[in-house]
Order: C-alpha cells, then sequence, then structure tokens
C-alpha cells in the first residue's frame, strides 16, 4: 500500500485540460513474456497503473483458444487448454521470426505435441493447422493476444488507445523485432517503440530514485529469470549534460548476457515428468499417461503449483481427481527431489552473469548490487546458487519482479506521446549482437593480375548505443555494384545459440543507377557512394537510402556590400560618380562591362595603377558545391523473408473477420439473456400486488400467454436463433408491457413527487407577506422587488396549487387500470418553475447594491468659517449601517504546490494527436 501512495504522489498527472471524448490520449505498454503479460496505462487524470483483466487480475496468461465458433483469451484460454489442448496456443514468443528448421520449432513441437506446425514454403517459417480451411501463423496469433491486450487496456482506461509500447527480450535478433511489429501491425496498434525488457526494468528502478543518481558512476546487475529465459544485465546509471534539458539522469546498457532456454517452464516440464512417472509407478491404469495429452495437460498445470508451493515449503502432496480413466492421482513430492530433476539447470544459473561481464569488460567487484527480477528468481535453489556466483552479501529485492518491466515501458509510451510532460530520463540502450558490411571489389596487383578483395566494414560493434545513425562511403566504385548486410563476431555464442540464432546474412543490397550518376557528373569530383543506416528505438536496422555525391568548384562573385551601394547611390544624387546621368552606378562591379569601356575614366597616379594592377592578379574566390543523387536500392532479405503486402492484409481481414464474429456472438449472448430474464421477471411481477391493482385481468391473461409463448419458444428454437430474431422478440414483448410498467412506475413516484411539491408551495406561501419587504434593512426601506415581480411569484404558487388539486381529484376519479393523467414528469416541471422564480428574486436580491445616504443639511449653519468645517468633519464621520455579506459556496481546499515538479504531466502547450511522436534526442 506504501508503495502504491508514493507511485501516486510522484507520478501524479497535472490536468491542464479535460480532452473531449474523441481525442484519445491514453498510451499503453505490454509487457510481453513468453507465459505471462502485464498491461500497463497513463491517461489524464491517471498516474501509471497496471491494467486488470476481466478477472481482476494483475497479469495474464499469454494463450489463445481456437473454438470452432468463439475465441477465448487469458485465463478462460487456460481453463480449456486442460479439456482440450488441441485448441489452445501458448508459448508463441519462442517460435516467432523463426525458420521451420530451427531448433527451437523442434523443441516446440516436443513440449506441445497437440499441435500441428507445418513448414511455410513461401517464407520458410511454420504455421499452425487449426483445421482443413483455416490456419493461423505465430504471428497471427500473437497479433490476436495483442488485440486482447489493447481491449483490456481501453476498457480500464474507458478510452480508445492505439499507442503502445511493447517489451521483448534483449537477445532477439532482427527477425524477432520484425516478427513483433507485424504481429502489432496485424492488431492494428501503433508501436511507439519495442523497448527490450531489461532496459524497461532498469528505467523503472532509475525514475524512482532520481535523487540517488549523480555524476558519480552506478553499475548495477538485474538479473531476470522469467518463465522462458534468463538474461543478466549491466545497468550503468549517472548524470549527463545536455544541450537540450541541462542535467539529466541516464541509464547506459554496459552488458547483457542470455540463455535463452532456462527459465521456470522447463523446471515445471520436468516436475510435470516426474509426476507422470509416479502415477505409471503405481500401475493404476494399463496405459501409459504420457501418451493422453489430456492427462499431460492437467499434470503440467498441477506441476506449475507445485513448483510455487515447493519455494516456500520443503515438501508438498500433488493430486488430481480424475486424471486419466477417471483414476485419481496423489503422490508427495520434496524440494530435493525438485532440485535434483533440475540440478543441470541451476549449474546454468551463473551463465548470463559472466556473459554480461565480459560483455561491459567489467569485473564482479565493480557492480554495487544484484537486483531480483522475475518470478523463476523466486526459487530459493536459483537464489543459493546466483548468491554464490556473484560474490555478494545478499541479492537485492528492492523492485517489483513481476511489473517492474511494464511501468518502465508505460513511463516510455508516456515519454514517446506528445500529450503529456515527462521529466527526461536519457536511456543509451545497447545492440547485443554486432553488425558490418561486407563487399567485394577487384583489384589488380604488381604483376597484372586480378584478384577479388573482400572487405567487411564494422557497421554497430558489440553492445554499441543505440539509436543511432551510421554513413558507409564506398569510395572505389564508378558502376552499379551489390554488398551485404550481416551480423558480425558472433563468436561469444555457443553452438547450440549460433543454431537457434539461425541466418548471420541480413540483408542483399543491389545498387543501380551509380554507373549514370557519374557519366552524368563527369567533371564533377566523386566523393564516394554513400548509405545510410539507422538503428531505431526498437533497435531494428533500415536503410535509409543510397547516395552519389560528388563536388565542383564555383566562382563566388564578390557582391557590393550595402554600405558602398548606399554610398555610391548618395554620391549619383549629390553629382558624384559618372557624368552620365543614365549609368547604374548602384550595381556591383564584376568585371569589365561594356559601359566602362565607353567611358573613359580620369587619370590616376602611378600609385594608383600598381594597386589597381596587383588586385587584377589576385584569383577570384571559389566555394565548392554538393551535388548529391539519389540511387536505387533494391533489397534481398536474407534471415526470414517478412510477409508481403497482400499477405499482411489477409491476415488483417482474418484477424478482423474473428473479431467480428466474436463481437457477434457476444451481442447475441447479450440479447439472448435479457430475453430470458425479461420473461422470468415479467412472469414474477404479475403475481405481485403493486402489479396486480393496475392490470385488468383481460390484459393480464394476454401478457400471461405471451410470455408463455416465449418461453416455450426459448426452449425449441430460442438457443439457436439469430441476434436480430432475438431482438424482435423482446421489443415485442417490452412493447405489450409498456403500458403495465408505466402505470406502476408514476404510482411509485406519485408520494415523493407531490411531498416535494406541497413543501416547496407551503415554504415559499409562508414567507412571501413579509420576506420581500423586511429582507435586508440596510437598504433603507428601498423596493428590492418591483410589484410585477412580487404578483408574478404569488400568481405562480396559486396556479400550481390550483393545478396540483385539480389533477389529483381527477386521478382519484380514475381507476388504476387506466392511463394516468397525473404524471410524475408535470410534478417536476411545477417544482421547476417554482424554483426558477423564487432563484430569480433570491439572485436579484443578492447582488443588488444600496444607494448612497444623502448627507443632512445642518439648517442652523453660521456664516462663520469655524462652524462649516465642523459640520463638514461630522458629515465625514457618520458611519454606514453594517452590512452581512453574502459568502459564496465553500470552495475546496486549495493543495500546496510542492518545489519539486511532478515527472509526468499532461502537457497544454502540445497537440493531442499522437500521431507524431518524437522521443527524447540523445
Amino acid at each position: 500500500m506504501r508503495e502504491r501512495l508514493s507511485l501516486w504522489a510522484v507520478f501524479c498527472l497535472i490536468v491542464a485540460f479535460l480532452p473531449s471524448q474523441t481525442e484519445s490520449v491514453a498510451v499503453m505498454s505490454v509487457d510481453l513474456g513468453s507465459e505471462w503479460m502485464k498491461i500497463a496505462i497513463v491517461k489524464p487524470g491517471v498516474p501509471m497503473e497496471i491494467a486488470l483483466n476481466k478477472e481482476s487480475r494483475r497479469k495474464t496468461p499469454v494463450a489463445v483458444c481456437l473454438k470452432e465458433n468463439e475465441r477465448l483469451f487469458g485465463d478462460s484460454a487456460l481453463g480449456v487448454a486442460v479439456k482440450n489442448p488441441k485448441v489452445v496456443y501458448r508459448f508463441l514468443q519462442s517460435i516467432l521470426g523463426k525458420t521451420a528448421d530451427n531448433p527451437q520449432v523442434a523443441q516446440y513441437q516436443k513440449h506441445f505435441p497437440e499441435h500441428q506446425l507445418q513448414r511455410d514454403e513461401k517464407r520458410g517459417t511454420v504455421f499452425f493447422k487449426f483445421s482443413e480451411d483455416s490456419q493461423y501463423t505465430p504471428e497471427e496469433l500473437l497479433g490476436m493476444i495483442l488485440n486482447y491486450s489493447r481491449g483490456l487496456a481501453q476498457d480500464f482506461a474507458e478510452q480508445p488507445i492505439k499507442d503502445a509500447v511493447i517489451t521483448v527480450p534483449a537477445y532477439f535478433n532482427q527477425a524477432e523485432r520484425r516478427a513483433v511489429l507485424q504481429a502489432a501491425h496485424i492488431a492494428g496498434l501503433k508501436v511507439l517503440q519495442l523497448i527490450n525488457d531489461n532496459t524497461a526494468v532498469a528505467l523503472n528502478y532509475g525514475v524512482f530514485r532520481r535523487k540517488d543518481i549523480n555524476s558519480t558512476a552506478q553499475n548495477i546487475m538485474f538479473y531476470d529469470m522469467g518463465s522462458g529465459s534468463t538474461t543478466a544485465t549491466i545497468v550503468m546509471y549517472q548524470t549527463v549534460k545536455t544541450k537540450e534539458s541541462g542535467t539529466q539522469p541516464q541509464l547506459q546498457i554496459r552488458g547483457v548476457g542470455f540463455d535463452r532456454t532456462l527459465g521456470g517452464f522447463e523446471m515445471e516440464l520436468r516436475l510435470r515428468d516426474h509426476l507422470a512417472k509416479l502415477f505409471n509407478e503405481q500401475k493404476k491404469s494399463k496405459k501409459d499417461v504420457r501418451e493422453n495429452l489430456r492427462a499431460m495437460a492437467k499434470l503440467l498445470k498441477e506441476a506449475q503449483r507445485l513448483k510455487t508451493v515447493l519455494s516456500a515449503n520443503a515438501e508438498h502432496m500433488a493430486q488430481i481427481e480424475g486424471l486419466m480413466d477417471d483414476i485419481d492421482f496423489k503422490a508427495k513430492v520434496t524440494r530435493s527431489e525438485f532440485e535434483a530433476l533440475c540440478e543441470d539447470l541451476f549449474d546454468r544459473v551463473p551463465g548470463p552473469v559472466k556473459e554480461a561481464l565480459a560483455a561491459a569488460e567489467m569485473n564482479m567487484d565493480e557492480i554495487d548490487q544484484v537486483i531480483l527480477v522475475g518470478g523463476s528468481t523466486r526459487v530459493p535453489k536459483v537464489q543459493d546458487v546466483l548468491l554464490k556466483a556473484v560474490g555478494k552479501e545478499e541479492l537485492s529485492k528492492n523492485i517489483n519482479a513481476d511489473e517492474a518491466a511494464a511501468m518502465g515501458a508505460v513511463y516510455q509510451a508516456a515519454a514517446l506521446s506528445k500529450a503529456f510532460k515527462v521529466k527526461p530520463f536519457l536511456v543509451r540502450d545497447a545492440a547485443v549482437f554486432p553488425i558490418q558490411v561486407e563487399f567485394s571489389r577487384e583489384t589488380e596487383e604488381e604483376d597484372g593480375v586480378k584478384t577479388v578483395k573482400h572487405n567487411k566494414r564494422i557497421l554497430f560493434q558489440r553492445m554499441a548505443p543505440y539509436p543511432q545513425r551510421k554513413v558507409i562511403t564506398f569510395n572505389r566504385y564508378m558502376d552499379d555494384f551489390v554488398f551485404y548486410i550481416n551480423y558480425g563476431d558472433l563468436s561469444f555464442l555457443s553452438e547450440q545459440d549460433l543454431k537457434v540464432f539461425g541466418s548471420q546474412n541480413l540483408t542483399t543490397v543491389k545498387l543501380s543507377g551509380v554507373g549514370s550518376s557519374f557519366k552524368k557528373h563527369s567533371e564533377a569530383e566523386s566523393k564516394g557512394i554513400k548509405a545510410h543506416f539507422n538503428m531505431d528505438e526498437s533497435g531494428v536496422l533500415i536503410l535509409d537510402r543510397v547516395e552519389s555525391v560528388f563536388e565542383t568548384i564555383v566562382e563566388e562573385k564578390e557582391e557590393e556590400s550595402t554600405l558602398t551601394k548606399l554610398g555610391n547611390t548618395i554620391s549619383s544624387l549629390f553629382g558624384g560618380g559618372s557624368s552620365d546621368p543614365t549609368a547604374n552606378v548602384t550595381e556591383p562591379v564584376t568585371g569589365e562591362t561594356d559601359a566602362e569601356k565607353a567611358e573613359k575614366p580620369e587619370e590616376k597616379s602611378d600609385g594608383e595603377k600598381a594597386e589597381e594592377k596587383e588586385e587584377d592578379k589576385k584569383p577570384k574566390p571559389q566555394k565548392k558545391s554538393k551535388i548529391s543523387e539519389d540511387i536505387t536500392v533494391e533489397l534481398e532479405v536474407n534471415d526470414v523473408l517478412d510477409p508481403s503486402t497482400e499477405d499482411m492484409e489477409v491476415s488483417k481481414k482474418k484477424l478482423q473477420d474473428l473479431t467480428d464474429r466474436d463481437l457477434e456472438k457476444q451481442e447475441r449472448e447479450k440479447t439472448l439473456n435479457s430475453l430470458e430474464a425479461f420473461i422470468f421477471e415479467t412472469q414474477d411481477k404479475l403475481y405481485q400486488d403493486e402489479y396486480q391493482a393496475v392490470v385488468t385481468e383481460e390484459e393480464k391473461e394476454q401478457i400471461t400467454g405471451k410470455l408463455s409463448e416465449a418461453s416455450n419458444w426459448m426452449d425449441e428454437e430460442g438457443y439457436t436463433a439469430g441476434t436480430k430474431e432475438l431482438k424482435e422478440k423482446l421489443s415485442e414483448l417490452k412493447k405489450l408491457c409498456k403500458a403495465m410498467f408505466f402505470r406502476v412506475e408514476e404510482r411509485k413516484k406519485w408520494p415523493d413527487r407531490l411531498a416535494a411539491l406541497n413543501t416547496r408551495a407551503a415554504s415559499i406561501t409562508s414567507i412571501h407577506p413579509f420576506f420581500f419587504h423586511s429582507f435586508f434593512p440596510f437598504f433603507n426601506s428601498d423596493q428590492i422587488f418591483t410589484e410585477v415581480e412580487l404578483k408574478t411569484l404569488e400568481r405562480v404558487i396559486n396556479e400550481t396549487m390550483t393545478w396540483k388539486n385539480e389533477t389529483v381529484a381527477e386521478q382519484d376519479k380514475l381507476s388504476p387500470t387506466e392511463k394516468p393523467v397525473l404524471l410524475s414528469k408535470d410534478i417536476e416541471a411545477k417544482l421547476s418553475l417554482l424554483d426558477r422564480e423564487v432563484n430569480y428574486l433570491l439572485n436579484k436580491a443578492k447582488f443588488a447594491k444600496p444607494k448612497p445616504k444623502d448627507k443632512a443639511k445642518d439648517k442652523n449653519t453660521t456664516t462663520t468659517e469655524n462652524s462649516k468645517a465642523n459640520s463638514t468633519e461630522e458629515a465625514e464621520k457618520v458611519i454606514p449601517p453594517k452590512t452581512e455579506e453574502v459568502k459564496p459556496a465553500e470552495e475546496p481546499p486549495t493543495v500546496e504546490k510542492k518545489d519539486e515538479e511532478p515527472i509526468l504531466e499532461l502537457n497544454p502547450a502540445e497537440n493531442t494527436d499522437t500521431e507524431n511522436h518524437k522521443g527524447d534526442e540523445l
């Protein structure tokens, strides 16, 4: 609770204006893990907050269930996984951006044998075959989950959201990052940035500790073990000076180490297999439980629970009712048995730490503290092994292990959005994998033999900061050529990691138009072919453009200064300068002109002539002019082929059709429930006294018959009827019962409405004779209200009471089954009329000002100066009568402003359109 309150205090939003409902200024983040996702939002008036799902939980399983006629997500999908695992898709992160021959694809198929994974011959990737007519790629399934996450965020924020920051593992390569962006595009999300999850955690940690960051560098290691992988990250915190915003805190990623398959899910699989072995050993069934997919799904769910319990207990009893063939399973498992099962996994715990230190070129003594992140770090054995590996006194747990990444990512989303003003916190992320440019060129040796020389140029080194732009210049090409963009030295990866990594070749770049640009600018000096690269905030490498650059030298004309021109003009006006009045004396002289040849200048002295000759010998000033011409670029992707534009449109339509189907199903279920509830509730109301009093026997019989008919129709045909038919049936019943409901509601409202009218009229009548004449005595009996106004009030009171008495009398003559003439809306209208008249008079009295009182003249005035002075002095001492100040309604207490500005506020100066976002300049 204390942490929640501090969150509100630190990140309180200062609402400068209230945007209209059509404006969408809220942003979201998705911490996309392999098993769970956490969603956070920022909107005006609400601090950074985790969005709850439909089960009011703060984290949601990354799972989607595809049935024949509906989709389920999150916990609902996991509930189906136990009964029918074939239709539930999970842990999609491990096969994103992977070709069919990747070892992780084979590993996924081993873990989930119930799914049919097939090769996409066009792209070389895989897809899930759901049925003969439908198939889904991992990007499409992830797009469904991201769209579901946006729905949860929108429900929580109560407004549309389109901008998001999504976390990805730091070890994701270019193909994997592009796959996440493709999934987000299919889902209709605008990705402001793909932020590495370890960077998001570091940002969240630093934002809460701004005051602790100074010019002295602090090195902190974050050890994150999640469900599917483990990452160790070394982060340096330090304040730096910037031109834009002065001294600001900064985090810089110094080193990253990772293990793609070390996580809690692998431990759960070990436990699942152990439980299956125990069940087979009990020999309660002749079948092997490992061949029953449904039973294995139940065992996996129990293993997940068991792992959590064993983190706090030395032993626990695993039990499942009806595991297979209605046979119950029960077995005791100890923590020591669990640790023995995962002994080889625990041996891999120090690996990411060593890799991170090697990447940062640091040792453990330079690390100030090690902070645990991720759910699987709660396993006691993991903490024991890690503590021994880092050699520290303790492991820090001063951060929310589950939600830190989501909160850091949503802070970055607010910083990138123009709708919020955020205190700067500079982020310098690092590229885990180096990238280089390779090209070949023919060279001629001294003996005339031509050889092909292969060249490499490092574009981004390992742990190079980004976002960053780079330019590579090719100086020795005069015709079209080809170069390659590949990964650099990956020797720091193990053999298994290299296999999982995939293709080390990124892109083949074919340039055309180089030769024609040289022919076009043959007289100019070539400055090479320049290729402009950009690694953006998401860590995705982009080739912006390629241009052929030339340089020419042009003579720079000496322009006469403005003062010289002005002097010549003035001289000509006073008869100086040329004798020819038509000569343009203000035009600068850049050489010998025809006009100057015709005119004979006056003779000059020898000194002047010598000086003139020296000036002629001086070289004319020159300047360099740059010429650039764009080169046509053709890109050929070599790692994982991106889906074509047509394929993306097909995927978007496929998901939209599923969404429309889900919405239609929800609308039908809502209408069906409303119809069913209306029938049962109305049948029950017909037996209540208040309804029986207002309905005739004939009317009651008609309504009862229609309700019974609708109930029978529901049992026979209603549950298969369409939404339109259900709505028509409900509308027909409501129309039939409308008059009955109206009579009952009116009779319920009469007592309160009539009592209010009587009370209001009586109170006004009682004060009418004296109230307006004796109020505000300081007006000295001045008439505040006119006679017309007072008579109008009296007339309104009389007419209201007359209407009330006559209408009530007329209503008393009617039967309760007849349409009433006394209507609650008419009573409310009469009340409003009384209030309007009284408020008019009260407001007039409130703002009326007393007339100034004339000073009394002294009748016994004398002709002396002293008597006049005394009478004047006495007149000035007259004290006006004391008036009672009419105070306005009490205003809410004001909140003291603190010296420190809020970190996050709504920015009134910026346009709330979030189409064009800008990040902090690093």
